[in-house]
């Protein structure tokens, strides 16, 4: 009777536990359908920028509010090009969360698909400094589309993160200025089963990568295997 007692407790610890990991099991997969769905449409993100970003972000359904001034959440990931010069292959995402201000009029709530393209080692390690707010700790731009970035040399040469969104079917180049991104720590640890940081994850080898990374992981590599950035910029 004592032995069983001591059984439901355990599982009644642990069930929790479990349900928290598959939860965030859950967001990784969904960061990788959202990305295989964007990397599909026809004149999306330029391939030469995608071929130079050493980090992205997804985050799936961002919610905004319903009108007026609404606050924005949203949760995603953050995935690296591995090597120490972010020339090696994609490796184990970390979940970050995106927070901010929805200025303006809003009619309905929204949910809204965003990617974001970290295009140089600086705004890379913003990212994984700390909570970095768009705009100003870390440059941010609506990043072009189409076949190629040919034609918008201003924007790509002066943000340091290029950022996309995904509404309804409509896909765009979006200013995310004002908002910020932070790494979701107590989402890690319960990801990873141990508290890391952020930097752990990403270029800490500390980490292997979970099976719910698998689509994102391989969809990156496939996409875009190679770094093309200029050597010199990654040094």
């Amino acid at each position: 009777m004592k032995k069983l007692l001591v059984l439901s407790l355990i599982f009644a610890f642990m069930l929790p536990a479990f349900a928290d990991s598959e939860k965030e099991e859950d967001r990784v997969k969904e960061s990788g359908d959202v990305l295989k769905e964007i990397l599909n449409i026809p004149d999306d993100i330029p391939q030469d920028l995608l071929d130079k970003a050493e980090f992205i972000v997804v985050l799936p359904s961002v919610k905004k509010g319903a009108f007026g001034v609404g606050g924005s959440y949203g949760r995603g990931v953050m995935i690296c090009r591995g090597g120490l010069h972010y020339t090696g292959a994609w490796g184990p995402p970390a979940l970050y969360a995106l927070e901010g201000l929805s200025i303006g009029f809003q009619l309905g709530g929204q949910a809204t698909d965003f990617v974001l393209l970290v295009m140089n080692p600086k705004g890379a390690k913003s990212l994984l400094s700390s909570k970095v707010k768009l705009g100003a700790d870390a440059s941010a731009a609506a990043g072009p589309k189409g076949r190629t970035a040919e034609g918008a040399t201003d924007v790509v040469m002066s943000a340091e993160i290029l950022s996309y969104s995904r509404n309804k079917g409509l896909f765009a180049g979006v200013s995310l200025e004002g908002s910020t991104l932070r790494s979701d720590g107590s989402a890690n640890e319960k990801l990873y089963g141990a508290k890391l940081s952020a930097r752990d994850i990403i270029r800490g080898g500390k980490v292997k990568a979970p099976a719910s990374a698998a689509e994102l992981i391989g969809l990156l590599n496939q996409k875009t295997p190679k770094n093309k950035s200029d050597p010199k910029s990654l040094q």
